[in-house]
């Protein structure tokens, strides 16, 4: 019988298993190991922008104009002049630190209650925060023993090394939730401790090669510091849940009385072809990104394309080799209470496994028109709130929450300083900055610096009121100042930054939104020569996504129900969060839909009629895809409970989505359209006929070499 790749590669590995697992072993050792010694390159300010703002910053750079970190330090007394023994003793203090250039003395402000401090931290801004913690802690001596003031402090350098512990603590506690959340999962799932290691380890060595490869790549691809969290997030979840689709096929092979080396021929053949065409459509997917002309989502498409290759590999070769040498030892470690493995035998098994499965479907398949009609209308209903969706780039005041302690800072060093916290810089580029029309304007601002030889200006003006400033400076007090000058002025900071973004997002998901919709097309038209499959596998990834973003919305800028997940709402969506979810779930969404409508044109194939290959595919697929789906969720969520606003709008976002489209999407709507459109479903256009298809068809028991069975102990 003619094998497809994923067959072949799994009888050959599970008849080479020392080979396989061993270079799996080599494999991950010597990425992890390389890679951790290359160290991570992130990107800079120039690279992780757009626009004006962008430009900026790279002209700046261009000319060894790197910033400087700047900090602010507000000492609040109850009564006027009442900080200025504080004031005077912590400007002592951080001269002495020697960290610090620049040191102004405090400036009051109008109530005579408050005084700012401003400074900058000593050499490149990129590794301030590493240098930092000798200014916090003279801050920290001198609110300790003024306990009369109070002090807060705000700054490229103490946000930088608060967002740094932050991000790693954050991530010790995902990784440490995720892996002990998806093992129980999995001891449910399997009731054995040996099963539930299985898709846990893949996954895991795969996130630690995958880590390795990304540090080596960022040598060449800049990266943003989440990346890891991304790559985690995604490799970690996707690598469970293929080891889990190939495994379960595996187990119901098995418990249907097939003998061990058929059963895994079989898994490879079904299951293994399922994950290669999923993998391949995430990875494709995710390609996307390089459309959005932003560097983050470059650096993003790299880390999920290079870990979830590194999943698919190792469910469809190492995976095969581990269950043809573990054998019937898979089920080593049994839980009494938990292990549901049949003893029966026989198909039985298959169909109580099913069986709540059927029970739900039988009145959708029944009435596929009142189900199909009530599932669209709760996945609209969900995704209302997306129509008033706004997003912004969110400052480190609204990523750590409103009572946090950076957030308390800039909040009341902006209420005493307006514009302080965050001001415009205007950078000005002329071939000869001292000329005369160039110089009248730059006397037209207060806070200007002049570097003559490299033809390049500063202006620093406060930003009282946000976008509004910055669109009045843009717009008419830039070119009122520099127009006939020769001299061009570009503005970039918090502001500027932030909706130049927004902007390039805006103009960015329109062709990876075409691309990734035209790949989903042809994915499933090459699997399933079936253009109405696959143009219903693009509408239903829709409704999930647009459910997905209601929900964001809901929760993370209006508010609604926050609390009950430790966050709170911050009036906008990260502006980075809705292309991002778009692609991942496009891609992850695959994973269900290529298994469970496989499983569906499997039973048509041999004779069922569309109706009943509905009701065997969805039933026999229910427990694997609820158990790849409870993973994600809880991979996901885990997520959402991180300390950073982004994480947890992420985390929600994708967990809520993958909930829909497990539940609502693949057990009510899926088979209610399917079942509507009948034997259409599989209609290929004439012009379409010769498209190589996938076999979809059970394979046939065939005997493997007498001298090496599957689940023998092979040496050599």
């Amino acid at each position: 019988m003619r094998r497809n790749l994923a067959a072949r590669i799994g009888v050959w590995s599970a008849h080479h298993r020392k080979t396989a697992i061993l270079c799996w072993l080599l494999f991950v050792v010597l990425a992890a190991g390389i890679g951790g010694a290359s160290g991570m390159v992130e990107m800079t300010n120039a690279e992780n922008g757009a626009g004006d703002s962008a430009r900026a910053e790279q002209i700046l750079s261009d000319a060894g104009l790197s910033h400087r970190a700047g900090e602010l330090v507000m000492v609040s007394s109850e009564r006027p002049d009442g900080w200025r023994t504080a004031a005077r003793e912590l400007t002592t203090a951080l001269g002495k630190t020697g960290e610090v250039t620049g040191l102004k003395a405090p400036v009051a402000a109008e109530n005579g209650k408050d005084a700012l401090i401003t400074f900058e931290m000593k050499g490149d801004a990129a590794t301030a925060s590493d240098r930092v913690q000798p200014v916090l802690d003279a801050v920290e001596g001198v609110r300790k023993g003024q306990p009369d003031v109070t002090v807060h402090q705000f700054g490229d350098a103490s946000a930088g090394k608060w967002l740094g512990d932050l991000l790693s603590d954050d991530f010790k506690k995902a990784e440490f939730t995720a892996v002990p959340l998806a093992l129980g999962i999995l001891l449910v799932a399997f009731g054995a401790v040996v099963a539930a290691l299985l898709p846990v380890g893949l996954a895991l060595t795969a996130c630690m090669a995958a880590f390795g490869l990304l540090s080596l790549a960022s040598h060449q691809l800049h990266l943003f510091q989440t990346t890891y969290s991304v790559m985690f997030l995604m490799g970690f979840a996707v690598g469970v849940d293929y080891c889990l689709f190939y495994l379960r096929r595996e187990r119901d092979e098995r418990a249907a009385g097939r003998d061990a080396e058929t059963a895994l021929r079989i898994a490879a053949a079904t299951s293994g072809r399922s994950v290669l065409v999923s993998g391949l459509t995430v990875m494709v997917a995710m390609a996307g990104m390089f459309l959005s002309g932003l560097l983050l989502f470059k650096g993003f498409a790299v880390a999920t394309i290079i870990v979830v290759f590194i999943a698919m590999m190792g469910s469809v070769t190492v995976l095969p080799a581990l269950l043809s040498w573990l054998g019937d030892r898979i089920d080593a470690g049994r839980v009494p209470l938990l292990n549901r493995r049949s003893k029966r035998g026989g198909r039985g098994a298959q169909k109580e496994s099913g069986r709540i499965a059927g029970k739900l479907l039988r009145p959708v398949l029944s009435r596929p028109k009142l189900f199909a009609a009530a599932s669209v209308v709760v996945l609209l209903v969900l995704a209302a709130p997306a129509l008033g969706m706004k997003t912004e780039e969110l400052g480190l005041e609204k990523q750590f929450g409103s009572r946090s302690e950076l957030a308390v800072a800039y909040r009341d060093i902006s209420e005493a300083f307006p514009g302080g916290p965050a001001p415009a810089q205007v950078v000005v580029e002329a071939d000869d900055i001292e000329a005369p029309a160039v110089r009248r304007a730059l006397d037209g601002f207060d806070k200007v610096t002049v570097h003559r030889g490299q033809n390049v200006a500063e202006i620093e003006i406060p930003m009282e009121h946000g976008e509004a400033d910055l669109t009045e400076l843009r717009e008419h007090r830039l070119p009122a100042a520099f127009d006939g000058t020769g001299a061009h002025a570009y503005v970039t900071g918090e502001t500027a930054g932030s909706v130049d973004f927004t902007a390039q997002l805006k103009s960015g998901i329109v062709p990876v939104f075409l691309f990734i919709a035209a790949v989903t097309f042809l994915v499933m038209l090459f699997c399933f020569r079936s253009y109405v499959i696959a143009v219903t596998a693009i509408l239903l990834n829709l409704l999930s996504v647009a459910a997905a973003y209601g929900v964001m919305v809901a929760v993370f800028q209006h508010g609604w129900g926050a609390s009950l997940i430790g966050s709170e709402g911050v009036g906008a969506i990260e502006s980075w969060m809705p292309l991002f979810v778009l692609v991942v779930l496009f891609g992850l969404s695959m994973d269900y839909h290529v298994f469970v409508v496989s499983r569906i044109r499997e039973a048509h194939g041999r004779g069922l009629s569309t109706p009943a290959a509905i009701d065997e595919g969805i039933r026999r697929t229910a427990g694997a895809v609820t158990g790849a789906a409870v993973i994600m969720v809880a991979v996901f969520a885990v997520f959402g409970t991180l300390s950073m606003q982004d994480m947890q709008q992420m985390g929600v976002g994708l967990a809520v989505a993958v909930l829909l489209d497990a539940t609502i999407v693949r057990m009510v709507l899926l088979p209610s359209v399917m079942a509507l459109l009948g034997e259409r479903n599989w209609r290929t256009p004439r012009g379409l006929s010769r498209l190589p298809a996938l076999d979809h068809s059970e394979p046939e028991p065939e005997p493997g070499p007498a001298a090496d069975p599957v689940g023998s102990v092979r040496h050599g």
